[in-house]
């Protein structure tokens, strides 16, 4: 496995200790704003080894059919986690999860049935815009969520729900738009009689 792999390996490993991380001050009510701070730590480190998988491997020349299946399935994994701790805890209304989830697992059998085939379907223009859209509603929640844990959140709570709210329905605007483009070319790939057309 090379270190583009390892990198995208590592948002797998991370995920559970961001649920671990959340959820540990609600269930055992110590520390909530220690495992905040940790909270954003791997919420920094899962975004940035999301940044540097792609580079390190297109600068090295270590694009592999592995790699195009598994930065995908990381970032589903790690991004499903943020999304469905703010369900949990109210943060995210649930409508929005599930619209969120059923992209996610669409896109995968889509690339699952491309996989049927011998092609791996890398990572699309609009699911690139899509994984930057989640990334700043991860983002956004775990700010709502600080705030929360640090007491600042009666002083300034309805317009910066609002805000929240905002940055979490175009996440699910641009993961229905990148679920459209994944269903455009498995449909042109299919009429063009399985040709690999996948490409930008």
């Amino acid at each position: 496995m090379n270190i583009a792999n390892i990198l995208t390996s590592s948002r797998l490993m991370l995920a559970p200790f961001f649920f671990l991380f959340y959820y540990l001050p609600i269930w055992t009510g110590v520390l909530p704003r220690t495992f905040t701070v940790l909270l954003w730590i791997v919420f920094a480190a899962i975004e940035i080894t999301d940044v540097l998988d792609g580079r390190y491997a297109r600068s090295r020349n270590q694009v592999t059919d592995f790699g195009k299946v598994l930065d995908p399935f990381a970032d589903i994994m790690s991004r499903l986690t943020y999304f469905v701790c703010f369900a949990g805890t109210g943060l995210m209304p649930v409508w929005m999860f599930v619209i969120i989830m059923y992209r996610e697992f669409s896109v995968s059998f889509l690339r699952m049935l491309f996989l049927k085939v011998g092609v791996a379907l890398a990572a699309r223009r609009g699911g690139k815009t899509k994984a930057m859209a989640y990334s700043f509603s991860g983002g956004a929640g775990l700010f709502i969520l600080t705030m929360q844990r640090f007491g600042f959140w009666q002083q300034a709570a309805r317009p910066f729900h609002i805000i929240m709210l905002i940055i979490f329905g175009i996440a699910v605007l641009f993961a229905l738009i990148s679920m459209g483009d994944y269903l455009a070319v498995y449909r042109r790939f299919r009429r063009e009689g399985g040709q690999d057309s996948t490409s930008e």
